[in-house]
């Protein structure tokens, strides 16, 4: 199986080349909990809804997480890859899939033991409590599919190859969608028939994506001898990867903190925030896989030593992903309630979402500056800067504002819809300006 060279040729073809894929298997992934969305919405309750929007929520610290470290191991696969150091490539790739497989099972540990607490501290409202427990319980029993499918994905994209990741996420979607439905209608099984419906196509994807690299004669060979955690590697690792899931995890915080605000404005409110969350992944789509793709293109071409051709490759990135960005964007302002009906059919969730669409989408500009600056920055390993940067935008900016927000304009959900994009445009001010003025410092232009 041949690796993909990120170093060479067209700097323009070769970043999209990369990053379509990605953008492709993001959007079939997001669709996972779009489509459990929608199922529900169509066959469910309100109170289903609201389940599964908030045990989304809860899910996605999970996601978080392993989001981290999955793109650790990509930035010093891609690293090595680009040096050409395959025995380091093999050491890094054994390393990360054993980490993972000790990670979901503390996470699953951690999730079922204090689902309840949580749940509580985020103000579910009760009419859902128990659904979203049901939804939760499933989800995290089937962490040890989520964190492999993962840890296999970032191992491919450091390696080059964004195309077979992609492969395997249209697998895991196209079986979840089918499972939804004959889960959710034909067995009855409501929010826990969208949860198995997860579990299982991710487990399906995971096997299948073992099975064909082994075949493929992949450059690791899967044999339990060779799951083996090396010492040094895994402190490279814990340092690239680390603060990435950390910064991750103080975003979502801050988030969910602004599920629990919204929640206590009842079942209305909490269906508009997970239907809006939705929005928020797909508008963004075309940002993250940007990012995730110009963190492997800079990791490669700075272990090449080309670190001009990873700074050109962010402009490339950033204008691209403002583009898509800005089609939602317009999409918000036109008619911000033909997208809350495409989930759902109550009136009162439409009335109460339409003001909330209108001034949360310009976060899908900002944050769209936002993210490739940081996957320039993590594929330099300045992991600690947005480390920094994203937490004190979740926890000096987003938080303070979801409290006074909350607190004086609880009934007005078109000025909590400014929160997100407020933060991001700050937070894209100062990260623009620290890029710059890194780059000068190194005498780059």
């Amino acid at each position: 199986m041949k690796e993909s060279n990120l170093t060479e040729g067209s700097i323009g073809k070769t970043l999209l080349r990369f990053a379509v894929p990605f953008l492709i298997a993001n959007v079939l992934q997001s669709l996972y909990g779009a489509v459990d969305l929608l199922v529900v919405g169509r066959y469910c309750s309100a109170k289903s809804v609201a389940a599964v929007s908030t045990g989304t929520q809860v899910t996605q610290i999970v996601t978080s997480l392993i989001t981290g470290l999955t793109l650790g191991s990509t930035i010093l696969i891609g690293q090595y890859m680009g040096g050409r150091d395959y025995r380091n490539v093999k050491r890094t790739i054994g390393t990360t899939l054993t980490v993972f497989a000790a990670a979901a099972l503390l996470l699953t540990i951690g999730m079922l033991g204090f689902e309840r607490q949580l749940l509580t501290l985020l103000g579910t409202p009760k009419e859902s409590f128990e659904l979203t427990m049901q939804y939760v319980a499933v989800c995290s029993a089937g962490n040890i599919f989520i964190c492999g499918y993962n840890a296999v994905s970032a191992v491919l994209r450091g390696y080059g190859d964004s195309v077979r990741p992609m492969t395997f996420v249209g697998i895991a979607c196209v079986l979840n969608m089918i499972l939804d439905v004959v889960l959710v209608k034909y067995c009855g099984l409501g929010v826990r028939g969208t949860a198995f419906a997860t579990v299982i196509s991710q487990a399906v994807s995971m096997t299948i994506a073992v099975i064909y690299l082994k075949k493929k004669k992949f450059i690791f060979d899967f044999r339990l001898k060779s799951f083996r955690p090396d010492r040094s590697i895994a402190k490279r690792l814990a340092c690239v990867g680390i603060p990435i899931s950390f910064q991750e995890m103080m975003v979502r915080i801050s988030f969910l903190y602004l599920m629990t605000v919204m929640n206590r404005c009842g079942v209305y409110a909490a269906a508009v925030v997970g239907i809006s969350s939705k929005y928020d992944v797909f508008a963004m789509l075309s940002a993250t896989s940007m990012a995730s793709a110009l963190a492997a293109l800079t990791a490669q071409n700075m272990g090449a030593g080309r670190p001009e051709r990873a700074r050109k490759s962010l402009w490339y990135g950033m204008g691209f992903a403002l583009s898509v960005s800005f089609l939602f964007w317009l999409w918000a302002q036109c008619s911000p309630r033909s997208m809350l009906q495409i989930f759902t059919e109550d009136a009162g969730v439409a009335a109460a979402g339409a003001p909330f669409l209108r001034s949360c989408s310009y976060d899908y500009i900002m944050v769209a500056m936002v993210f490739c600056l940081n996957g320039y920055l993590n594929g330099r390993q300045k992991t600690i800067w947005t480390m920094v940067s994203c937490s004190a935008g979740a926890l000096f900016l987003r938080i303070p504002m979801v409290y006074l927000f909350g607190r004086f304009y609880a009934d007005d959900l078109g000025r909590l819809g400014m929160i997100a994009p407020i933060v991001s445009g700050i937070m894209a001010c100062y990260t623009l300006v620290y890029v710059l003025y890194e780059g000068r410092s190194n005498g780059k232009k």
